[in-house]
């Protein structure tokens, strides 16, 4: 099954395409380039290197979030056309898990941190057992301290990745100590293949059934909140 995956959740902007357990081509970007600048030619560089064309890819996987909500809505639009136009079925994958993906078989807790602003971050627990990603808690927007917290009550090793790692990682040191890891920088960022990886199990559904996963309100949507209250 050939798959064609982007992640345009964060400042990274990632585009692959992948055959069964071959990875063909991928595209990784993270410079200050906006995604409505960079997909695009970036999904026309992979079809153009993979040899391929739309109508050959059988899947169309996006990270549908959490995430910067302008990221996301560029990057569902752009599976949501593709996938229109050719007919085929697409698939979204939470963006935590697809990190989660970069450290495959890892021994220890994997907990993808991405900077939510406002002292949060867009935080989940995995592990693999057996090979296979276990979720131990679920995606969630919290604050760094609720975050640290339960990795304390669990008081295992656990690794950090994603871009909430620059961001935090003094404090996370300093409250954890020995417990903190830290991805290197190759495993540090989304990987549009390992939302490929991730989408080999996820629901085939039509275009038009895909939604983001924001976690919580735009800044928009508070700002009227306490326009409304006042």
């Amino acid at each position: 099954m050939k798959i064609l995956a982007i992640d345009t959740s964060s400042s990274v902007a990632t585009a692959a395409i992948t055959d069964g357990d071959k990875l063909i081509c991928e595209y990784t970007l993270n410079n200050k380039l906006t995604h409505s600048q960079t997909i695009m030619p970036m999904i026309d560089s992979v079809f153009t290197q993979s040899e391929l064309k739309p109508g050959d890819i059988d899947l169309f996987a996006v990270s549908h979030g959490p995430g910067s909500f302008t990221g996301l809505r560029i990057g569902l639009s752009t599976v949501k056309g593709l996938a229109h136009a050719v007919n085929k079925p697409v698939a979204g994958v939470n963006t935590l898990e697809a990190l989660a993906f970069n450290l495959p078989y890892c021994p220890y807790i994997i907990s993808p941190i991405m900077d939510a602003r406002r002292e949060q971050v867009y935080n989940a627990f995995y592990r693999f057992e057996n090979g296979v990603l276990k979720e131990i808690i679920p995606p969630r927007a919290v604050s760094l301290d609720e975050c640290l917290a339960d990795i304390e009550k669990l008081g295992e090793k656990t690794v950090f990745l994603g871009d909430g790692v620059p961001v935090f990682k003094n404090k996370i040191t300093e409250r954890l100590g020995d417990l903190a890891i830290f991805a290197p920088q190759n495993a540090n960022m989304q990987k549009a293949s390992a939302v490929a990886e991730a989408a080999k199990n996820k629901k085939k559904m039509n275009y038009s059934e895909l939604v983001p996963v924001y976690l919580r309100k735009s800044q928009a949507e508070r700002e009227l909140e306490e326009r409304m209250k006042k």
